[in-house]
């Protein structure tokens, strides 16, 4: 059969996610795994270690390699952790494939205490996230938020170490590196709802590739894809950048939708949420983007003039 050429990071989280993708395709295909080669790129956001990624540039900056190399034909996919893709992609580029989506959570990691509300008054927790940073001041104004790049590793070193009390990573990220058993606890998604597409894989290939798009569609799961839609939708009507503290998390069950979005101010101080179950009838897709880009224009219609993101991500 004809190759299909894979793109990815090239941290270890992301060859393991696209070593899994390579899996799946070749099974579903019948074929070998060397029918789909996988090329590693170092992104913009990679070399960024020193700042925060809204600092630099927002979302975009750990696809844009990738992107470069789909219009180049110098591969045919590309696979990304959900939350890194931005909203609107390149033209000529389609988002074709939600093969996977682990447990959407985040988990909370520390030696110290058994959950963030157990933290002692003015521990430091770090974490590269303008959610994680706004949702844990909203619940805890008493704690220290610092800045924490590198890979999921390199977090897990730093806070071995002690230059902070506690973390939150991804626990998709966790499992698919066979380091859940790092988790302390688990965050309840009404108290931090994760961002929008956390858990889940994206393949994105150029629209005109028929072929491409035909063998990934093999393995697209239809509730993954219709919730993602979702909450991209909420994360596009109010900003659809990591510029603002925006958490987005929907579930299909049956075919029925349910909901939870929120938007914080970067401190802390001020959260608006909407959560919502609907039906999802004859169109789901069609169903999901309507919902998240209502609630998404609630919630820009409430905070009025409070709600302003700007360049940097403050308010």
């Amino acid at each position: 059969m004809t190759q299909i050429r894979l793109g990815s990071r090239g941290s270890p989280l992301a060859m393991a996610q696209a070593h899994l993708v390579r899996d799946m395709l070749a099974s579903a295909l019948g074929a070998d795994n060397s029918n789909f080669p996988i090329e590693s790129f170092t992104t913009t956001g990679d070399k960024i270690l020193d700042k925060r990624l809204q600092d630099a540039g927002g979302k975009g900056l750990f696809t844009k390699e990738l992107d470069e190399a789909l219009d180049a034909h110098r591969i045919d996919a590309a696979i990304h952790s959900m939350k890194d893709l931005p909203t609107k992609l390149p033209p000529g580029q389609i988002l074709c494939c939600v093969p996977s989506r682990e447990d959407p959570r985040d988990a909370f990691i520390c030696n110290k205490a058994d959950d963030l509300m157990e933290l002692r008054e003015g521990a430091v927790v770090g974490t590269a996230s303008l959610r994680r940073q706004a949702q844990t001041l909203h619940l805890r104004p008493d704690l220290k938020v610092v800045t924490l790049r590198g890979s999921l590793q390199t977090r897990l070193k730093r806070l071995a170490e002690g230059d902070i009390d506690a973390t939150f990573l991804a626990l998709a990220g966790l499992t698919r590196l066979g380091l859940a058993g790092n988790a302390t606890a688990l965050v309840a998604s009404d108290a931090m709802p994760s961002a929008a597409g956390q858990g889940a894989l994206a393949i994105t290939c150029r629209t005109d590739d028929t072929a491409t798009r035909a063998a990934f569609a093999k393995l697209t799961l239809v509730d993954f894809e219709i919730a993602t839609t979702a909450e991209r939708a909420f994360l596009d009507a109010l900003d659809g950048s990591c510029r603002t503290p925006i958490g987005a998390l929907a579930k299909v069950e049956g075919n029925t939708l349910s909901f939870i979005g929120e938007v914080l101010t970067p401190d802390g101080a001020r959260r608006w949420r909407r959560t919502e179950t609907v039906g999802l009838g004859a169109h789901p897709h069609d169903s999901a983007d309507a919902l998240g880009r209502r609630l998404g224009a609630e919630i820009r219609a409430e905070a009025g003039a409070d709600f302003q993101p700007n360049e940097v991500g403050a308010w």
